[in-house]
């Protein structure tokens, strides 16, 4: 059956992800862990299609984690010419940031699995440029099977402090199902939960160990839950960053 098929590839990229990233995983929890001492902001950028929000106010999840996104839209709907500049224009990102709350030494997590998205790469190109630290979830197995196109010549992986390998096969998918030419079952989002979860259990026992005691949401659903964070979480929250 192709659930039995797909089931056992899951098992193998999960055993896959916690031996090969473990020494990754406790290196990024104590840099969270050190910028929230510190008084930094942890934020989470569209991580492989939005997996960020299993950790982000959300019951289980810790407040000291904030979102962060960008876009800027023009409208381009006339006819097609010579000369119009169809490229990614690089170093918008450099404006958002700048617009942003973000400072020197805090943290910014972004996701690319093949390393050459622009939108991304140019965020943390940028990030990097203004001393913000920067952990990046990206396949090594993909990346290094394509070439570079930011005008540095580097990828995602070879412009951070932390490169987390979410251990997806080049292209993606894992599976090959007879009479489908695309493989498939996307493995990175499956990868980037386990590791963002794994990071943060690291995170919040090194704040443990430096006497501090990070809010961890309670369920809003959950009787009582909604008046916990509201009355002493997100206020420590606002206070103390945790």
């Amino acid at each position: 059956m192709l659930l039995d098929k797909y089931n056992e590839a899951v098992d193998e990229l999960i055993n896959k992800v916690r031996t090969t990233q473990k020494d990754n995983i406790i290196k990024a929890g104590e840099m969270i862990a050190d910028t929230v001492a510190n008084g930094g902001n942890v934020y989470l950028s569209q991580i492989c299609h939005w997996i960020e929000w299993d950790v982000i106010n959300r019951g289980g999840g810790p407040t000291f984690y904030r979102h962060f996104a960008w876009k800027m839209d023009v409208e381009k709907n006339g006819r097609k010419r010579d000369g119009v500049n169809e490229d990614y224009p690089w170093g918008m990102a450099e404006y958002a940031i700048k617009s942003s709350d973000m400072k020197p030494g805090d943290i910014i997590m972004v996701s690319s699995v093949s390393g050459r998205t622009k939108p991304v790469v140019d965020l943390a190109y940028e990030a990097k440029k203004a001393g913000i630290k920067v952990i990046a979830f990206t396949s090594m197995e993909y990346t290094t099977a394509v070439e570079a196109v930011h005008p540095s010549g580097k990828k995602l992986y070879e412009m951070v402090d932390i490169a987390m390998d979410n251990c997806a096969p080049a292209a993606e998918a894992m599976i090959e199902v007879p009479g489908i030419e695309a493989r498939f079952a996307a493995a990175s989002g499956l990868a980037c939960d386990i590791l963002l979860w794994s990071m943060t259990a690291v995170a919040i026992e090194k704040l443990q160990e430096k006497g501090i005691t990070p809010g961890v949401l309670k369920s809003a659903n959950f009787p009582g839950g909604a008046d916990y964070n509201n009355e002493k979480l997100y206020p420590q929250y606002d206070k103390y960053g945790y």
